[in-house]
C-alpha cells in the first residue's frame, strides 16, 4: 500500500501529467457521450487526417493552401461518386442474388452434414448431425427476424444515410482548409503549461495518420487482389467477398477467420468439394497469408508496433465494451494507448 501511495505521489505531483490526465478524462468522456450524434464529424476527421498528406505535398512543390485542398478535394468527391453510384449498386444486385441463393446453400450444407455419420461412423453421429441443424435452423430464423426488423427501420436509415453523403463532404473540406485554426481554437482553452500533453497529440497524430494511410492503401490492394484472383477463378460475387476481404484487414486475426466462411460457403455451393473448391481456398489463403506477412509489415511498420497479445485484448476489450465499433477501432484505440503510455513520464531508478 505504501508503494501504490509512493507512486502516487510522484506521478501526480507532476503538473504536466495532471493536465494530461484531465484532459484524457474530458476527451473520453465527451467521444462516449456523443460518438453517436457526432459519428459524421469523427468520420470526416478520419478522412481529412487521411487526405491531409497529399495537402502538405502539394504545398511544398508551390501551390497555394487552398488551390491544394481543392485539387485533393475534388478527388475525394470524385472517388466518393464513383462509390456511390458504382460500387455500392453492384455490391447490393450481388448481395440480393447471394440471400436469395442462401436456402440452395442451406439444402447443400444440411445433405453433406447428413452424409457424414455414414462416411464416418465413429466419429460422429445421427444424434449430433440433428442437433447441429436445430441449431442451425434456429440461427436461421433469428437471422430472419433480425433481417425483418432491420427492413422496417430501411427508411430512417436510408435517410440518415443520406444526410451523412450530404454533410461529411463539406465537413471534410472545412477540416482541410481551417484544421491548423481549428486546433490553434481548440488549444487556446488548454493551459499553457502543456509540454507533455503536446508531446502525446504529437505522437498520437503521427502514429494515426500513419495507420489510417496505411490501412486504407491495404485495404485496396487487399480488395483488389482478391477481385482479380476470384474473377480468374470464375468464382460467384467477386466484387461482394472481395470487399468484404478487404475491410476485414481492418480487425488482425478475427476478420480473416470471419471472411474464410462466406468465401467457402459460396465455392462449395457452387462446385461442391472439387479442384475449383480448393483453388479458391489456396488462393484466398496465400491473400492472408502474403497480406499478413508482407504487406501489413511493409505498409504498417512505422504506425504500429504492438504485440499481438495486445492487439487481441483490445479487440476483446473494446468489443466488449462497444460492440462491433469496439472491435472496428480496437486496433486505433490501442494505438492512442501506446501512443500515451511511451509519451507518459517515468519514474526514476533507484541509484540512477
Amino acid at each position: 500500500m505504501e508503494t501504490i501511495r509512493r507512486w502516487f505521489q510522484q506521478t501526480f505531483s507532476n503538473p504536466q501529467v495532471v493536465i494530461l490526465t484531465a484532459i484524457l478524462l474530458v476527451a473520453g468522456i465527451a467521444i462516449i457521450a456523443t460518438a453517436r450524434m457526432l459519428a459524421p464529424v469523427i468520420a470526416g476527421v478520419i478522412l481529412a487526417f487521411l487526405l491531409h498528406p497529399p495537402v502538405r505535398w502539394l504545398r511544398r512543390a508551390g501551390m497555394p493552401h487552398l488551390a491544394a485542398v481543392l485539387v485533393v478535394f475534388l478527388l475525394f468527391v470524385t472517388m466518393l461518386l464513383l462509390v456511390i453510384f458504382w460500387l455500392l449498386p453492384m455490391l447490393f444486385q450481388q448481395l440480393t442474388l447471394l440471400v436469395q441463393q442462401v436456402p440452395a446453400m442451406l439444402l447443400a450444407a444440411q445433405s453433406a452434414l447428413m452424409q457424414l455419420p455414414e462416411r464416418y461412423p465413429t466419429f460422429i453421429s445421427e444424434a449430433e448431425v440433428a442437433s447441429a441443424m436445430q441449431t442451425l435452423r434456429a440461427e436461421i430464423i433469428a437471422i430472419s427476424q433480425m433481417a425483418l426488423s432491420y427492413s422496417f427501420s430501411s427508411v430512417v436509415g436510408a435517410v440518415t444515410l443520406l444526410v451523412y453523403c450530404v454533410l461529411l463532404p463539406f465537413l471534410v473540406f472545412f477540416f482541410l482548409r481551417d484544421h491548423e485554426r481549428i486546433i490553434a481554437w481548440l488549444t487556446a482553452f488548454l493551459p499553457r503549461e502543456r509540454e507533455l500533453a503536446s508531446r502525446v497529440w504529437a505522437e498520437v497524430e503521427q502514429q494515426m495518420s500513419n495507420y489510417i494511410r496505411g490501412k486504407s492503401v491495404e485495404i485496396v490492394i487487399v480488395a483488389a487482389a482478391t477481385f482479380v484472383t476470384f474473377q480468374l477463378l470464375g468464382l460467384n460475387y467477386a466484387a461482394l467477398l472481395a470487399v468484404a476481404t478487404g475491410l476485414s484487414v481492418l480487425i488482425p486475426y478475427v476478420g480473416a477467420v470471419v471472411v474464410t466462411l462466406p468465401v467457402a460457403l459460396v465455392a462449395y455451393a457452387q462446385w461442391g468439394i472439387s479442384d475449383d473448391f480448393l483453388y479458391v481456398l489456396i488462393a484466398y489463403a496465400v491473400i492472408q497469408a502474403i497480406d499478413g506477412n508482407v504487406l501489413a509489415p511493409l505498409l504498417l511498420s512505422d504506425a504500429v508496433n504492438i504485440h499481438p497479445v495486445a492487439i487481441i485484448v483490445a479487440i476483446l476489450f473494446f468489443g466488449g465494451l462497444w460492440g462491433f465499433w469496439g472491435v472496428f477501432f480496437a486496433i486505433p484505440l490501442a494505438t492512442v494507448i501506446q501512443a500515451i503510455i511511451n509519451a507518459w513520464p517515468r519514474a526514476p531508478r533507484d541509484g540512477s
